[in-house]
């Protein structure tokens, strides 16, 4: 009689890299002919954004943009000016090894910055931009499915694994024009605009995937009377090659904010009455297919000597979001702190943390929110501060997660603001984010099995049923790998339904010739 083994090779997957790298941004900058002298440097920002990647054999290089943008008043006017600038950097990681499959994140963000006025024509910037990155790849398993012949005996259980995964990125960029109302100030220039990309729908098509959704812009610009808000939104649909999919894929789409161009257009009277905004927007597609397998976890012969191998199995299941909010509250300023006047606030998050609550079923959010505002001090100069405001939300999650890992990325932080009659002027951001909790299964496998079949197992005795006293939640199976019998044969013998035991009990133990 000889052992038939059947194996299966089952997709894994394994961190290949995990890092941040870092980015000085430096700006010498001399103003055009056409802009005013610089009398007072109101504010700076730098946004980093990554254009493209890509990963050849272990090589990752990827594309890095810096947009620095500088706002400051001339001594004539208190009409704001704002400097824009590009910086791009091309960069390389070197991953160790080179990954199949690969699935790549990359999120940078503006460490700090600095800025200051050389002279009246000419500003210095500095800064620092790191970028935090993540690579994983598909590793192959090789396990036993099954096997049969030389009284082997086989505990199996069923595993549920990604067999399959399709990724796409596709880069979209949309053009509108709009008008700005009767009732608002012409353009003089842009100050800043936030994006943000509201829920997406998906749609399998014809082997295609159909994303659609819209872009949500809110813009400050600059006036002869001040800053001014402005909020237009941006629909889209896009169609993205993903070779092989149909309905029995899992998918998941995001969006990352690239860039957004806005360019003023003055009408007849010379006046800049509508915009041209180009926003840009990168589709993230990650679709998977999820098959199940039984796998055997352990073995054993009744008759000769069994020696096996196993290995823990790493499966990633899909990942579940959850959509949910909180709502953090902030005292910015009392007396005679409080600005006279406020144009617009808004609110971004920085250095966002994430763990699992004890419980399991809620997940801790932890980090910064950065309050700004575009405001009149008391003199009459526009002032544009911000406030960085600790925070730390438990959000109940419901589900159990406790075996998973977990992530959150603020999706939108709408903010309100009031001035009590004490003169306190208090910030309300209602935030909005998606909780991705991943389920990561450790599966225990046999990997080899060898059956000695050149001497039986010795008995210690020459009987046909031994007497055995079962502990509380003992495995049948693990009683009759002891005494080289049948899990069937130990059932039946003691007329039991189920493989645990739920309480100890006297057991009578076949024994197998």
């Amino acid at each position: 009689m000889t052992l038939k083994i059947n194996r299966e090779t089952i997709p894994t997957e394994e961190i290949i890299y995990s890092g941040v790298q870092e980015q000085g941004v430096e700006l010498d900058y001399i103003l055009p002919d056409y802009f005013p002298d610089i009398f007072r440097l109101v504010r700076c920002e730098v946004i980093p954004t990554v254009a493209d990647y890509s990963i050849v054999g272990s090589t990752l290089s990827y594309e890095l943009s810096c947009e620095i943008r500088l706002i400051y008043c001339g001594e004539e006017s208190s009409a704001l000016q704002c400097i824009t600038q590009k910086q791009n950097f091309t960069k390389t990681v070197e991953l160790g090894k080179t990954p199949d499959s690969p699935s790549t994140f990359i999120s940078p963000k503006t460490d700090h910055v600095n800025f200051r006025a050389v002279n009246k024509r000419r500003l210095d910037v500095r800064g620092a931009v790191s970028v935090k990155i993540c690579v994983s790849g598909e590793k192959k398993q090789e396990v036993i499915c099954d096997a049969d012949g030389m009284n082997i005996q086989l505990k199996k259980a069923p595993m549920k694994y990604i067999s399959q995964k399709l990724c796409a990125d596709k880069t979209i960029q949309l053009s509108e024009e709009t008008e700005i109302s009767a009732a608002q100030p012409p353009v003089l220039s842009i100050i800043r605009c936030n994006m943000k990309v509201n829920g997406i729908e998906k749609k399998i098509i014809s082997g295609k995937l159909l994303a659609k959704g819209d872009i949500s812009l809110n813009i400050l610009y600059a006036s002869e009377s001040g800053p001014e808000p402005f909020e237009l939104t941006v629909p889209f649909s896009q169609i993205v090659d993903m070779d092989g999919i149909d309905e029995s894929f899992i998918c998941n789409v995001t969006a990352q904010t690239a860039s957004c161009n806005i360019t003023p257009i003055a009408d007849k009277n010379g006046e800049n009455r509508s915009l041209r905004v180009e926003p840009e927007i990168k589709l993230v597609c990650r679709c998977v297919k999820i098959s199940e397998t039984m796998v055997v976890c352990d073995a054993y012969s009744t008759v000769y000597p069994c020696e096996t191998e196993s290995s823990e199995i790493h499966t990633q299941n899909p990942p579940t979001v959850y959509a949910e909010s909180f709502r953090h509250t902030a005292k910015l300023a009392e007396g005679e702190a409080v600005p006279a006047k406020i144009f617009s606030m808004w609110c971004s998050p920085k250095n966002i943390n994430t763990r699992l609550g004890n419980d399991g079923k809620s997940v801790v959010i932890s980090g910064m929110l950065t309050y700004s505002m575009a405001a009149e001090d008391g003199s009459g100069s526009i002032t544009m501060p911000d406030r960085d405001e600790a925070f730390e939300e438990t959000i109940a999650i419901g589900d159990d997660i406790s075996k998973g890992t977990v992530s959150a990325v603020i999706r939108d932080i709408a903010v309100s603001y009031n001035i009590s009659d004490q003169g306190i002027l208090t910030a309300r951001a209602d935030v909005s984010v998606d909780i991705t909790a991943s389920d990561s299964c450790g599966f225990n496998a046999l990997t080899d099995l060898n059956v000695d079949d050149s001497a039986k197992k010795q008995r210690d005795g020459d009987y046909a049923v031994k007497l055995y006293f079962g502990a509380d939640n003992e495995d049948i199976w693990d009683i009759a790998k002891r005494f080289s019998t049948e899990v069937e044969a130990v059932m039946e013998e003691n007329d039991l339904s189920d493989t645990t035991l739920e309480n100890g009990r006297m057991l009578l133990i076949p024994i197998k010739e």
